[in-house]
């Protein structure tokens, strides 16, 4: 298939940074502390491996505690597998992977359940059985919540104790991952197997600033990238640095254009949103909250979701973001409202605490109030490619979690997926790693496979990357819309900064922001959470994958994999 192009600025080998101050080594390298990370950290040491988990803030402050809504498993005998499976592959569009699918809807209970070992405790009825609920494309009451709407927050707290409690678990925070390291091998450029990562680290001693961990694999479990946008629920952090990594690396992305915008983000004064520079957060209003009774309406007070699916508000997050996103347009208004009035104010407080204490914070009492509401970016269901056991194109390279692409959300994830996702796949990555490791071997020169150095674009262009992706690369699309932000893309590229964290974020936000752009930019169609104005309804011609990778000359380029 001819796929269309559009200009983008190039990526360099690597992040210009100084030299590595220091070198440590371990068996295996875990980046990121979310649900993936931090599972396959321990399932590694069950294995006997020593494992070093750098994270790039404090070890709970990733994505994984923001998570509002649960954790998808089939656990009522009233459900099943087959059940589970349909409902992620409807909501995929055509995309996901039946292999992945079958493989998260299968073990997904027993990884729960292991995790309730560990000391997750989860919402249960006065008897002491689970309580299960519903969430948007489920059709079925097949969800775990703690907490009410804290159910990633509990999940973090339950996996950080496990992890403080292994001495052989080496824990490095505040530290930027930069990039990776690869041993001579018959690869592109003579490059062979991962072998560790360069890395920054804030603080005192013998660690501060930039060093190097050497190690027989690596796994990326990073998180996402919403920070390509202005408007997201996603924190600070999550500045699609795996995903930049592992394109410099040379590995193959997919799916990136499909990135799902959560159709109730709180609408924030701009001053409430700023958590850094130029890095902004939306709270989020889980779903959990519409399946229990919430309604969106419009200024007049009009559902105007039902009539549109079968499971009007409930429908999946596309759906629904596309119908408040029309609902904007003809209005001319920034927000719609949700109404759960008539839930109760002792209801909401006990079954959405979080929820609540967000929206009292800019004066409204969701008690009393409408709760004005507008789709934001929320989760990438591409990222790095990898297969069932999680391992990426380049040997010894593992990605799980948001930042990998494993098949199993394929045009749009179905709610509660994701935490469950990181919890199966982590568990097979450190079994495939189990199996054997090589020899720790001695990196390749960095940036040796295409010979162009390092270099950083200023911090300074974050803030206005952020404004032109949300303008042209949002919920709303077209060919029109796609190359006026390839084109800022572009002038933003061309600019040359020194290196320091802010600088390092900002180009590794433009190295996804650009992959993302040239993949939706290629994708003439609507499908998903990917909505092309200009090619308004899904096409068969389109039911596959594209996937990019970073050539010899710097560039992305993407090739067409039409689905099996």
């Amino acid at each position: 298939m001819e796929l269309s192009t559009v200009a983008l600025p190039g990526v360099p080998d690597l992040l210009a940074a100084p030299a590595p101050g220091w070198v440590e080594t371990t068996d295996v390298i875990v980046v990121g502390s979310g649900v993936a990370g931090l599972t396959a950290a321990l399932h590694l040491r069950e294995a006997g491996l020593h494992v070093t988990v750098v994270t790039k803030v404090n070890i709970d402050e990733g994505s994984t505690r923001w998570a509002q809504g649960g954790i998808a498993a089939v656990l009522d005998p009233a459900d099943t597998p087959d059940a589970h499976a349909y409902d992620t592959e409807v909501a995929g569009v055509g995309l996901c992977d039946p292999a992945a699918v079958r493989v998260l809807v299968e073990e997904g209970p027993t990884r729960l359940r292991e995790l309730m070992r560990i000391g997750a405790e989860f919402d249960r009825h006065p008897d002491g059985s689970l309580m299960l609920t519903r969430e948007g494309g489920h059709r079925a009451d097949r969800i775990v919540h703690a907490g009410g709407d804290a159910t990633g927050a509990e999940v973090q707290r339950a996996l950080h104790a496990a992890v403080r409690r292994d001495p052989w678990i080496r824990l490095v925070e505040h530290a930027l991952v930069l990039d990776l390291l690869r041993a001579p091998g018959d690869g592109p450029g003579g490059l062979g197997r991962a072998c560790g990562i360069t890395l920054h680290v804030l603080g005192e001693g013998s660690e501060d600033g930039v060093g190097a961990i050497l190690a027989r694999a690596v796994v990326l479990a990073t998180g996402g990238m919403g920070q390509i946008f202005a408007a997201t629920t996603n924190p600070a952090v999550s500045t699609g640095d795996g995903v930049a990594l592992a394109l410099r690396a040379g590995a193959a992305v997919t799916d990136v254009e499909f990135v799902q915008f959560h159709p109730t983000a709180l609408i924030v004064p701009e001053q409430a949103r700023v958590s850094g520079a130029g890095h902004a957060q939306q709270p989020l209003v889980s779903e959990a909250l519409r399946g229990e009774g919430a309604h969106l309406v419009d200024a007049d007070g009009k559902r105007f979701m039902v009539g549109q699916h079968e499971l009007a508000e409930l429908a999946p997050r596309d759906v629904v973001a596309k119908g408040i996103h029309r609902v904007l347009l003809a209005t001319g208004a920034d927000h719609v409202y949700l109404d759960a009035r008539h839930l109760g104010g002792a209801h909401l407080a006990r079954r959405f605490p979080t929820i609540v204490a967000s929206c009292l914070a800019i004066g409204v009492d969701p008690a009393t109030d409408l709760i004005p509401v507008a789709p934001a970016a929320h989760y990438a269901s591409g990222g790095v490619r990898t297969d069932l056991r999680g391992q990426t194109s380049i040997p010894g390279l593992y990605a799980c979690g948001e930042v990998a692409c494993t098949g199993v959300h394929g045009a749009n994830r179905l709610a509660s997926n994701s935490l469950l996702e990181g919890l199966v796949f982590s568990r097979r990555i450190a079994e495939d790693i189990a199996r054997g490791l090589p020899e720790q071997a001695q990196p390749a020169p960095t940036g040796a496979w295409r010979g162009g150095g390092g270099w950083v674009v200023p911090a300074e262009v974050t803030p206005v990357l952020q404004r032109a992706m949300t303008r042209g690369a949002g919920v709303l699309r077209s060919a029109e819309t796609l190359a006026a932000t390839a084109g800022t893309l572009t002038e933003l590229g061309a600019g040359r900064g020194a290196p320091r964290t802010a600088s390092w974020e900002a180009t590794n936000l433009i190295t996804v922001a650009s992959t993302l752009v040239a993949a939706a930019y290629a994708r003439r169609e609507t499908r998903g959470c990917h909505w092309r104005e200009d090619f308004p309804t899904a096409d068969e011609t389109w039911r596959g994958h594209l996937v990019g990778a970073i050539g010899t000359d710097g560039r992305l380029t993407h090739r067409w994999e039409a689905s099996a």
